[in-house]
């Protein structure tokens, strides 16, 4: 009996326990870096090597000096640029992928192929070209030049169109043309198919592609630092690095809560959308 007990140990354990114990290493690989980030948070004063103990002294002090700073102008001005962003890519996207799924025109296919082509050089080619067109519009518009906010916000959506596009054209591709020729016959325009029918269909899609937009524009650094120059219109991720960019004098402490704060939204963001992300995700790949 004993024998048979241990044979079924070893069973499940070359089976299914091994799972078990990879999965309990990533977790704690994967939990304790937040730890220590909650931990120096809550340590007032401290910095990042005095914080090894975690949880040493617990205080929201950080928390109050926090709202003291820029922090709250950063964290406002990254949520605008990022929403504005967010619900731009989805329109431009989800029209651009409507319109190659049901029309079929001169250069759909070069089109389509073009967009690929593009999005398979990195960004950071083009980030000489950015600053400099930037630089050039700031002379003939300034509200879309150097500096300006609403001139991150035009580089993010031409940036993410095309693999956005590709997202959503295999997602509508999904969507039955029939219903489109129902609604036709009805009587309605291509603007009600698109507004009344298809996107009522298509809205895990559009969630991932926001949620996708958002959190992408919500943490960038290095287009954002391209553009923005007046620490007043910094958003997070260079706000943040500022005050960690002086090594000896950085307030370590502030940088954690900071990052703590910073990280709440896209967190409860996540778990809001979270039922349309697979569904999103996978029903675009089935058909192209």
């Amino acid at each position: 009996m004993n024998k048979n007990l241990g044979l079924l140990d070893f069973r499940w354990w070359k089976t299914v326990g091994w799972k078990h114990l990879v999965a309990v290493l990533v977790i704690v690989f994967c939990v304790f870096p937040l730890l220590y980030v909650l931990s120096a948070s809550l340590n007032p004063g401290g910095t990042l090597t005095g914080s090894n103990q975690l949880f040493r002294s617990v205080s929201f002090q950080n928390y109050g000096e926090l709202m003291a700073t820029d922090f709250p102008k950063w964290m406002l001005r990254s949520f605008y640029i990022s929403g504005v962003t967010a619900i731009g890519t989805v329109l431009m996207a989800a029209s651009a992928a409507y319109a190659f799924s049901r029309f079929r025109f001169k250069g759909r296919r070069a089109s389509l192929t073009a967009l690929l082509i593009i999005q398979m050089f990195p960004q950071m080619l083009a980030f000489i070209a950015i600053y400099l067109l930037l630089l050039t519009l700031q002379e003939i518009y300034p509200p879309l030049g150097l500096g300006s906010p609403l001139g991150l916000i035009a580089v993010y959506l031409g940036g993410a169109l095309g693999a956005n596009t590709f997202l959503m054209y295999g997602f509508f591709n999904t969507i039955p043309k029939e219903l489109d020729e129902a609604a036709r016959i009805d009587g309605a325009t291509h603007a009600q198919i698109f507004w009344g029918v298809i996107m009522r269909l298509v809205t895990p899609i559009l969630a991932v592609v926001g949620l996708l937009s958002f959190v992408g524009t919500y943490g960038d650094f290095i287009l954002a630092k391209i553009v923005l120059q007046r620490p007043e219109d910094y958003t997070l991720a260079v706000g943040l690095y500022v005050w960690a960019s002086d090594e000896r004098n950085a307030p370590w402490s502030l940088f954690a809560a900071g990052a703590v704060i910073a990280a709440i939204p896209i967190i409860l963001l996540f778990m809001y959308l979270q039922k349309y992300i697979v569904s999103g995700l996978t029903a675009g790949a089935v058909k192209g």
